[in-house]
């Protein structure tokens, strides 16, 4: 089920998840400009490379003029492909806009950014020697979704389901389309764990453990930072 739109009204313009949709394309667009061999040194260069994390972690130069930390950020801007950078500005569109609405403007980006750091970290936990770059805001837009389903769980999510020439649609609560997606994604990622070769990172696939770990730090951060201190009387719209 590809999901269309939420129907979840907000009372703010979301200028952060605007502004972070157009740094995404942007950048996006800065991969496709390079030619083969500079665009895989820039990959490496500005993505997380687990094993060089974790030199630098313990102290050893890697040598790279940018530090290994930093990239725990750059990393978030950066897309593997068209389709991967489609999908992930599709939930952030989705349901970016309602986690601003609740946080603020401010607290939204700090919450945003922190959720793809620990992200990146829990997949960089269980794959600490891998030399694969990780890359994409997949992570953080999981923590917005972690943050989502607590404060909107009752919201309708209108999705389509494409079955050769027919398209269905139907409409799910969130707590339902959320969380079998996290259900999903905690699967492969313990899948992963014993079979390296075939699934996950270690291969050059997709990054589960980063989408859990976002999943559950949203949920976490989010309460913590205000999701639930809004008292608005537009509050009873999302009963």
């Amino acid at each position: 089920m590809v999901p269309i739109r939420d129907d979840n009204p907000t009372t703010i313009t979301p200028y952060v998840t605007y502004g972070l949709i157009a740094a995404n394309v942007l950048a996006f667009l800065y991969e496709a400009s390079l030619p083969p061999q500079a665009l895989n040194g820039f990959l490496h260069l500005a993505a997380v490379v687990p094993r060089e994390l974790s030199l630098s972690f313990a102290g050893v130069s890697v040598h790279q003029p940018v530090p290994e930390w930093a990239t725990l950020i750059t990393s978030q801007f950066l897309h593997g492909g068209f389709l991967h950078l489609a999908g992930n500005m599709l939930f952030l569109w989705i349901f970016g806009n309602n986690v601003e609405d609740k946080l603020g403007h401010a607290k939204y980006l700090l919450f945003y950014l922190s959720c793809g750091i620990l992200a990146s970290l829990t997949q960089w936990y269980f794959a600490q020697n891998s030399n694969i770059p990780s890359l994409g805001a997949s992570g953080a837009i999981a923590g917005v979704m972690g943050a989502y389903i607590l404060r909107f769980p009752q919201a309708e999510i209108l999705g389509v389901v494409p079955l050769g020439f027919f398209f269905p649609t139907f409409r799910v609560p969130a707590y339902f389309f959320l969380g079998f997606w996290f259900l999903q994604q905690a699967f492969y990622g313990i899948a992963s764990l014993e079979t390296p070769t075939n699934i996950g990172m270690e291969s050059g696939g997709i990054a589960y453990w980063a989408h859990a770990g976002g999943f559950i730090f949203g949920a976490i951060l989010g309460p913590i930072l205000g999701l639930f201190s809004d008292k608005s009387q537009k509050e009873s719209w999302y009963q």
